[in-house]
């Protein structure tokens, strides 16, 4: 018993640093310039927006001033009376030489409301090629490069994970250990290796491709419409590919209600969209391994708090070396932020299995245990 338990420990161990070195082997250091694109064909940036956030201004700011040809952004907001209109108004002002829109209205083709305002946008885009990107991306100005520069032959999707930075308090901090040095770790390991996944926050499509195929309705086929981006790219033979260098997402404030609630809604639409792959999150993180080895030194009678440091030592210095090397968040509070992180990926684990409401973006929605319904607007 004593050696099965250090044998699982040793595993995953070794599961989580081999994750580390593939993920550090395939992104750049954040800000490296995007790699040479021959092909620059005009694109269509379709961003939905909801309200006013902290970050509104600068990431507007941002997207008018990409280094791309051609480019025309295309604003959707569900609401006219959306205060955030004024702000791109603002922007749009400011840059009259980029071509801009404002959509206004709601297609409920779905219970996902963001997919729901992008349908306007998608319809009204004039070019083959259409990024769909969150308002909160911090764009860099070779942001299309990037994302075109992520296509092989048999790429069906280029997206990027959000990299969390900014963090203003230590729930921000969490954040920033719960979307970089974990998700976006894993997310990448997992394309390298052949299983991507599509990212919801830049999505680059070919829009022949999706439009002969369903067009953005198909993307109403799951309630997360990166879920069903992934099922449909592969369903066509396709991969979805990532970014060599993901884009930032300032956080600003984050109080420990928010990190909760936005983590367990993630792993709910994980576990409703992708079940198989969801069931081993459990063994995410320090605590498992952690649990096991210490159990194992009990077992064999050494010192287990000798034990316990080194385990925690061989999980936390890798991934705090990883975000070193990439250029992201690290700072004193990373190391107490990981730790609580890693308390609460078994707690989110486990409620994800229950049905659970929620509002997102304004909209009160219920993820129960195989589907979703979205409810009137609150």
């Amino acid at each position: 018993m004593a050696i099965a338990f250090a044998a699982a420990a040793a595993i995953l161990i070794a599961i989580n640093l081999l994750s580390i070195i593939i993920a550090g082997w395939r992104m750049v250091r954040t800000g490296t310039p995007a790699p040479p694109v021959m092909e620059r064909s005009p694109v269509s940036i379709v961003v939905p927006s909801n309200g006013i956030e902290p970050f509104t201004t600068e990431t507007l700011a941002r997207a008018f001033a990409l280094d791309w040809p051609q480019y025309e952004l295309i604003f959707c907001v569900a609401s006219p009376r959306d205060p955030v209109i004024a702000e791109m108004r603002k922007a749009m002002a400011a840059h009259p030489a980029v071509h801009a829109r404002i959509l206004t209205g709601e297609d409920r083709i779905s219970a996902n409301p963001k997919l729901n305002n992008c349908v306007k946008g998608w319809k009204a885009a004039r070019h083959d090629w259409v990024v769909l990107a969150d308002s909160n991306v911090l764009m860099p100005r070779d942001y299309v490069a990037h994302l075109m520069a992520g296509r092989r032959k048999n790429t069906g999707l280029v997206c990027s994970t959000p990299i969390g930075a900014r963090p203003q308090g230590f729930w921000a901090e969490v954040e920033c250990m719960f979307l970089n040095t974990q998700q976006a770790r894993w997310q990448y390991a997992g394309e390298a290796v052949g299983f991507g996944f599509a990212q919801g926050k830049s999505m680059l499509w070919f829009k022949p491709l999706l439009d002969g195929n369903g067009g953005i309705e198909a993307l109403a086929n799951e309630i997360a419409e990166d879920a069903a981006a992934t099922k449909l790219v592969n369903r066509l033979g396709y991969k979805v590919h990532l970014v060599s260098s993901p884009f930032d997402q300032p956080l600003g404030r984050r109080s420990r209600h928010e990190v909760w609630s936005r983590q367990a809604r993630w792993a709910r639409l994980r576990r409703v969209t992708f079940p198989l792959f969801f069931a081993p999150e459990v063994l995410l993180g320090a605590l498992p391994p952690l649990l096991f080895a210490v159990t194992a030194a009990i077992l064999f009678g050494v010192n287990a708090y000798a034990v316990a440091a080194a385990v925690t030592a061989a999980i936390y210095l890798p991934e705090l070396a990883l975000g070193l090397a990439k250029g992201w968040r690290v700072s004193f509070l990373s190391l107490p932020a990981i730790i609580v992180r890693d308390v609460m990926l078994p707690l989110v684990w486990i409620r994800s299995w229950g049905s659970g409401a929620f509002v997102w973006r304004g909209n009160a929605m219920t993820i129960g245990t195989k589907d979703c319904e979205l409810e009137e607007a609150v």
